[in-house]
């Protein structure tokens, strides 16, 4: 256990308090004032900051990489307030590594300014358009690509992608912002930048393509043909669980003798593994960690099949019975076996071995990284947007059973678990508070399912054809009902004791 600083030593972070950090306590090396930028990212999250900035400042560490410092920005007016923390900072962050066996603290310093929230995205398109930045990178979540969840086709309808169609220059949306700024390098003459995502898609390189593309189509073919021929758009897998910021970590950071306005918690495991395929020049990250590869698709598919997919197991049935943690999933003696039995019976026989990782080890490995008491990662967190992550996780592993001939029960209960936990009220009576962007049209349909369970199954902006399948129908309505008499808990014992 870390000794609690005394008040009076808690000093606020910034770059004239580095000095005077505990000696424990790990900071920048290099000189910040001397670096120049190189990535913009946008979408300054508890996870980016954790992930790719912390293997830049590492890298810089090292003394390289001086000229490849990151620019934050955002394109939502809630943006703004974690805008206001960072620059109160100077950019600075601590990360905190939560272990069992203890915990750390580091301050990283490779992000140096973060661009004002605006409407029409001036700023945000200057700076990329300016030929010093090489990669944008943007952490945007799993549903924030404008992609149709049952048949990956752009959605060119969306309010959004409407108004960026039809104002080009003042653009709403991340990507019509980078098409402004492409659009200016290509008619000054300057090569484009390299586009990088690092949410939790799989190919999200090329779904990234398919967005700003597709996009700049609806207003400028030649440009979107440039973008096509003249952009990289490497694929990546990103790996490490980070928590949400609230009253618990901003007092870790105080143990630390450091006021940070966001601090930043995580585990002690990271993983990055990157396309290697950037037209404008990279960092180079794999002299700390990452991987770089030119078949990055075995790592993406095992990691959002085995984990990703996994925290919904946990997430949704914890938020019914009330589990806060993931942790208290893990802990829970009907919750662990169901998690165990669906992930070894009904997952890993359809993800292929990545060198030096079988599926069924990388399973043991995430059932101790979920089991980690010290992460405290809520359930509300991993069960948001669930109308992204089970089509973007768990349906295409229905489907994968059910052309294998398969068992698919347990991923069967995993959707009505999610039914269920959508209609809005815990099994103590309690309320579960609307936690998803398409929240009002999942509880409608899940209070339908009470009486008619494929009514939830008829959702096909989320389930396609999926309720026309009579075997996977079948076994849902089968369990569903079987989680309406039994309970949640009766439900996942009877799941296991087959």
């Amino acid at each position: 256990m870390v000794e609690t600083a005394p008040k009076s030593t808690v000093r606020p972070l910034g770059t004239d308090m580095l000095e005077r950090l505990r000696d424990h306590v790990l900071r920048p090396v290099y000189d910040r004032s001397r670096l120049t930028p190189g990535i913009v990212h946008i979408g300054v999250g508890n996870f980016h900051r954790a992930h790719q900035a912390w293997y830049l400042h590492r890298l810089m560490q090292l003394g390289e990489a001086q000229d490849w410092a990151i620019i934050g920005a955002g394109v939502r007016s809630y943006d703004a307030a974690m805008r206001e923390k960072l620059r109160g900072q100077d950019c600075l962050t601590t990360l905190i590594e939560l272990d069992p066996s203890g915990m750390s603290a580091e301050v990283t310093g490779a992000m140096i300014d973060y661009l004002p929230i605006e409407d029409g995205n001036g700023a945000l398109i200057a700076q990329m358009a300016n030929p010093v930045i090489r990669v944008v990178a943007l952490t945007v979540t799993e549903g924030g690509y404008y992609i149709d969840p049952a048949t990956g086709a752009f959605d060119v309808n969306h309010p959004d992608i409407v108004h960026d169609a039809s104002h080009p220059e003042t653009p709403r949306t991340a990507f019509g912002a980078m098409i402004a700024a492409l659009r200016q390098r290509r008619d000054a003459g300057q090569r484009a930048f390299s586009a990088l995502s690092c949410d939790n898609l799989l190919s999200n390189g090329n779904v990234l393509r398919q967005t700003v593309v597709s996009l700049a189509r609806q207003s400028d073919p030649d440009l979107a043909n440039w973008i096509d021929a003249a952009c990289s758009f490497p694929n990546s897998m990103v790996d490490c669980i980070v928590p949400a910021t609230g009253p618990t970590e901003l007092a870790l950071a105080e143990h630390f003798g450091i006021s940070d306005a966001a601090p930043v918690t995580h585990e002690n495991f990271r993983q990055w593994v990157i396309q290697d395929d950037f037209c404008a020049g990279r960092p180079d990250w794999d002299k700390v960690g990452a991987t770089f590869t030119s078949d990055v698709e075995g790592y993406e598919t095992m990691k959002l099949q085995v984990l990703n997919a996994g925290h919904q197991v946990l997430a949704n049935v914890g938020e019914i019975l009330g589990r806060e943690t993931i942790a208290d999933c893990m802990q829970d003696g009907s919750i662990a076996p169901f998690f165990h039995k669906v992930l070894t019976e009904e997952i890993a026989p359809h993800v292929d071995a990545v060198p030096g990782m079988t599926p069924l080890q990388y399973v043991a490995q995430v059932e101790r990284r979920f089991r980690n008491p010290s992460i405290k990662d809520t359930t509300r967190r991993v069960a948001f947007d669930g109308s992204s992550r089970h089509p973007g996780f768990v349906l295409p592993l229905v489907r994968k059973a059910l052309d294998a001939d398969a068992p698919l029960e347990g991923l069967a209960l995993v959707e009505a678990l999610w039914a269920r936990m959508c209609s809005g009220q815990r099994e103590d009576g309690s309320k579960i508070e609307p936690n998803d962007p398409a929240w009002i049209s999942l509880n409608t349909a899940a209070l339908a399912a009470r009486t008619r369970p494929q009514a939830w199954l008829e959702q096909s902006q989320i389930y396609g054809d999926l309720a026309q399948n009579e075997r996977f129908r079948d076994a849902f309505v089968k369990v569903y009902q079987t989680v309406a008499s039994r309970g949640a808990e009766g439900a996942l014992q009877d799941f296991v004791s087959v």
